[in-house]
């Protein structure tokens, strides 16, 4: 037993304000020694004459010990917590009554871990840290981090690379047999290099998003949780929480930690995430006071008692064998994996011909070294030439394989979906589900609700014992308690009932008049006060009535729903807030049908609807308004002709909005859905985007959503629209701009090794290609923002191509003119420009890259003529472009062993690039071009 810093309810001896010497110090501590001691005597004489007196016989204890301390270092004291954490674990995960009923019970075991079921524990932060040591920290224990060696590895593991380093190798080793070390070794280390160069960038670059995403992720799962800490309720992070807090439950919230019920009403948890069963469990403090975390509030509300955290929950354990979603493949990138895989077999097909046809060039006598004799001689050839050019020939045709396949596309994927995040985050959108991302961009419809207002009841709470609650209904659209005035002890009890006043109204059968006095309410008195209703709801405001009855004692647990006292009729304005209407019209003109889904009355839901810009004033309203009971009773036929009529849904229920969904999908519309609600769950988790409110939302909305939408704005909603289409417009233009690089890299290899038998672009060459289109490609088309022009077309849709016919247009139009130029060069550019066989292959070379650079700014506008608008904007554009001249600057005229290129003069250069130069006015031509 241990007695510590209990209040005597004795003044303590007056302390000096002077300086205390050390005798004076002395003096105080025994004082207080011999108080404490004295004190605690008189307690056992007590107890020990209160035990005499009931004739009650208690177990003696082995021995007592008393733990006395200075008074004046209470403030600085530890909790002692003299509970086990193992216990605790056990019996809430067994929900064992019995072993909690052994421990002394709730109580009890909020005694032990020193909190106050009312006031909580105390925001000292000594205390706070000294619950962590003891119990741990709210946070589970993730798998590791992949590591940057990890993302080298897997690039290292593509078959291609793997291939291109073997022929790379053995060219290494031929060459320099053949040559020696200074000479032979330039044509298989510069493929060396060259991969692995290759595979350096493309790992950086998944290393740097694979860590955003984490970022974000993490920031998606931290929470708050309103805990009470010293008696005041606050908002704390959910990896804050400790253990011996008091949790305050709502409805919609997810239970931050297991632990004990400690007070509350009607209070049910959705626990299926934890045993499977879809069925709700009620929570007392009788037969179930066990909480679980990771479960969910459905219903009610309450406290509970943190008894464990983190690592010690069953959710702990559960949730750090789970990795998060950061490898989820999206739709866009199945299909992108899909274009890839096509690609990549055309690709291999070519290869696999100009092999063939190199091959039996080269042991046919049909090719000739640079001084013109033959490469191959049957008999007279010796074996380390011919594996050195066998070698040379693999390699050139797995370049071309590695060219072929737009190993890109993923890249590109990955990079515009970590922008676009990181920049919705900034603009009040938090992205749960990468895939949501893209699937934005092609929404058609959008489900949109309204948001409730606050009120502050605590004042009038604390004069009632509350007896039983009924919370709000989304069905029955109204809420009710059961109370008793603190002064009326065993006194009668009073229902309240307060929701949608023709709910409420159609429960009333009186009324009090304006002096106070109790009134019947007559058949003529029902329908003007349906009309004031009406008249209400017609300017927009939502109607709410109040009523209430007393209840005899006899029947103190049931809530009355009928013969109710009508108290007043309430209209509450919830203005549009400024923008919405405008962020409406936008949606509108980007061609999103907008609907209403509510809870009002048909009445407010026209004037709020109208005032929007949802529905126009002299619009037919008799198709474009329903109630939600009307559009439960179509026939599925019914349903489905008229749901692209209906822009505004009353009265309805969780289920009128979920079938609302269902019906759209299946009419080819991708769906978006906003909601805040518990009951909104199943209609944001069908649609094709959820989206939940971060302010007034629940945990459970936003739990089934893929976009928080954390300022609660529709406007905020349009943004997320924008991005959306941002992020499908960006890929769109990143697979133009590399399908005319596959394109005319294959069609140009192929022409040329099945003609001459050589091929213009070598392995190193196609190699430094290959790393502009995927990489810097990827980073410089993939980061455009969203533009205005973005919101004047109409969505993609659920069918539509990903390839459309303005991108077939356009990279075509861009591939036969490189193709046409760069074979002008291969067989008639010796003779043009009067050079030698490597100048000319070194202008094919230059002349090619340019060109890409070049289609890098027509691939910025699919449609628009001006190529060049708001590129100012755009520094990481810019600073690509820049990076790509440069480092090709370098490759020709400082790397001519490395690349097998050639110095060129200042016209050869002028000449290269006037070419490329040449792709923009053929681009603007084009796109006069209907498509």
């Amino acid at each position: 037993m241990s007695l510590r810093h209990r209040n005597t309810g004795y003044p303590e001896p007056a302390m000096s304000d002077g300086e205390d010497t050390p005798i004076v110090k002395c003096q105080h501590r025994r004082w207080r020694s011999v108080f404490a001691a004295i004190y605690s005597a008189r307690i056992f004489v007590s107890l020990y004459k209160k035990i005499i007196n009931k004739k009650q016989i208690l177990r003696s204890l082995s021995y007592i010990a008393l733990d006395v301390h200075d008074s004046d270092s209470s403030d600085d004291r530890l909790p002692s917590l003299s509970v086990d954490q193992k216990t605790l674990t056990e019996v809430v995960r067994e929900k064992s009554l019995g072993t909690l009923s052994k421990l002394g019970g709730v109580k009890q075991i909020a005694a032990s871990l020193e909190t106050d079921e009312k006031d909580g524990i105390s925001t000292n932060e000594a205390d706070l840290a000294h619950r962590v040591d003891v119990f741990g920290a709210n946070r589970y224990q993730k798998p590791p981090k992949k590591s940057f060696f990890s993302f080298v590895y897997e690039a290292f593991k593509d078959t291609t690379i793997i291939i291109l380093l073997v022929c790379a190798v053995l060219s290494l080793g031929f060459g320099i047999k053949q040559h020696g070390i200074t000479d032979g070794g330039y044509d298989g280390g510069s493929i060396i290099i060259a991969v692995f160069l290759v595979v350096a960038v493309s790992a950086v670059s998944n290393f740097k998003q694979n860590r955003q995403f984490e970022k974000l992720s993490k920031e998606s799962r931290d929470i708050k949780v309103e805990v009470v800490r010293d008696g005041r309720r606050q908002f704390i992070s959910v990896f804050e929480v400790v253990v011996g807090d008091v949790v305050c439950l709502k409805i919609g919230d997810q239970i931050p930690a297991d632990g004990l019920f400690l007070d509350g009403h009607s209070l049910k948890v959705d626990e299926s995430s934890m045993t499977g069963e879809s069925d709700h469990v009620e929570i007392n403090g009788s037969n179930n006071p066990f909480v679980l975390s990771g479960t969910k509030v459905t219903n009610g509300f309450g406290s509970m008692l943190v008894t464990s955290v983190g690592m010690n929950t069953a959710w702990g354990k559960m949730m750090s064998s789970i990795n998060s979603e950061l490898d989820e493949e999206t739709p866009l990138q199945a299909r992108l994996n899909k274009l890839t895989s096509a690609i990549g077999k055309i690709g291999l097909t070519v290869a696999v011909l100009v092999l063939a046809v190199l091959l039996i060039r080269y042991f046919t006598g049909n090719t000739k070294d640079d001084q013109g004799n033959k490469e191959y001689i049957r008999g007279k050839t010796k074996f380390d030439s011919m594996m050195n050019s066998v070698v040379e020939i693999i390699s050139a045709a797995i370049t071309i394989v590695v060219v072929a396949i737009p190993e890109g596309l993923p890249l590109a994927v990955t990079l515009t979906l970590a922008y676009s995040m990181k920049q919705m985050m900034a603009d009040q959108a938090m992205v749960r589900k990468l895939s949501a991302c893209e699937t934005m961009g092609s929404a058609t419809t959008i489900c949109t609700d309204k948001t409730d207002l606050g009120m502050n009841l605590d004042d009038p709470k604390q004069n009632y014992e509350l007896i039983q609650v009924e919370a709000f209904n989304s069905e029955k659209k109204r809420s009710g308690v059961l109370i008793r005035r603190n002064s009326e002890n065993g006194g009668a009890t009073q229902v309240h009932w307060k929701g949608a006043a023709e709910m409420i109204l159609a429960m009333c059968s009186q009324y009090y008049d304006r002096s106070g006095a109790v009134k019947a309410i007559d058949e003529e008195e029902r329908v003007e006060m349906g009309k004031i209703i009406e008249d209400m709801a017609a300017k927009s405001l939502r109607c709410i009535a109040f009523a209430h009855t007393k209840y005899p004692i006899d029947n103190e647990r049931v809530l009355q729903e009928s013969g109710l006292i009508l108290l007043g009729l309430v209209g509450l304005k919830d203005p549009c807030r400024p923008g919405v209407r405008t962020a409406v019209e936008a949606c509108i003109n980007a061609g999103v049908n907008i609907k209403m889904i509510t809870g009002d009355n048909i009445f407010t839901a026209k004037a709020i609807a109208t005032e929007c810009g949802i529905l126009q004033p002299n619009e037919d309203m008799s198709e474009a308004v329903i109630e939600g009971v009307q559009f439960r009773n179509y026939s599925p036929e019914e349903r489905m002709a008229k749901i692209n009529r209906i822009c505004v849904m009353a009265r309805s229920s969780p289920f009128d909005k979920l079938l609302m969904v269902q019906c759209l999908k299946q009419n080819g519309h991708v769906v978006a859905v906003t909601g805040d609600g518990t009951n909104d769950a199943p209609a944001l988790k069908e649609a094709d985007i959820g989206l939940s409110m971060g302010i007034q939302g629940t945990e459970v909305a936003k739990e089934s959503s893929d976009i928080i939408i954390l300022d609660d704005n529709f406007t905020s909603v349009v943004t997320v629209l924008r991005w959306g289409r941002c992020v499908f417009n960006n890929i769109q233009k990143f697979i133009q701009f590399q399908l005319t690089v596959n394109i005319a890299a294959l069609v140009i290899n192929f022409i040329a090794a099945i003609s001459s038998g050589e091929v213009p672009l070598t392995a190193v060459q196609l190699l430094w290609v290959n790393l502009i289109m995927d990489t810097f490609g990827a980073l410089a088309l993939a980061t455009e923002r969203p533009t205005n022009d973005l919101m004047t077309k109409p969505p993609v849709g659920r069918s539509k191509p990903l390839i459309s016919n303005i991108m077939w247009r356009n990279l075509i139009a861009q591939a036969l003119y490189q193709v046409a130029v760069l074979l002008t060069l291969q067989f008639r550019g010796k003779f043009i420009f009067d050079v030698d066989e490597k100048v000319k292959n070194t202008l094919i070379f230059n002349t090619f890259v340019l060109c890409q650079v070049v289609n890098e700014f027509n691939a910025r506008k699919l449609e628009k003529k001006n190529i060049f608008q708001g590129l100012h904007k755009n520094k990481l554009f810019l600073g690509i472009i820049a990076i790509t001249i440069i480092l090709q600057v370098v490759m020709v005229e400082f790397l001519k062993r490395f690349a097998n290129t050639q110095r060129l003069n200042w016209g050869q250069w002028g000449t290269c690039i006037g070419i490329a130069a040449l792709s923009w006015p053929l681009g603007w031509l084009v796109k006069w071009i209907p498509a």
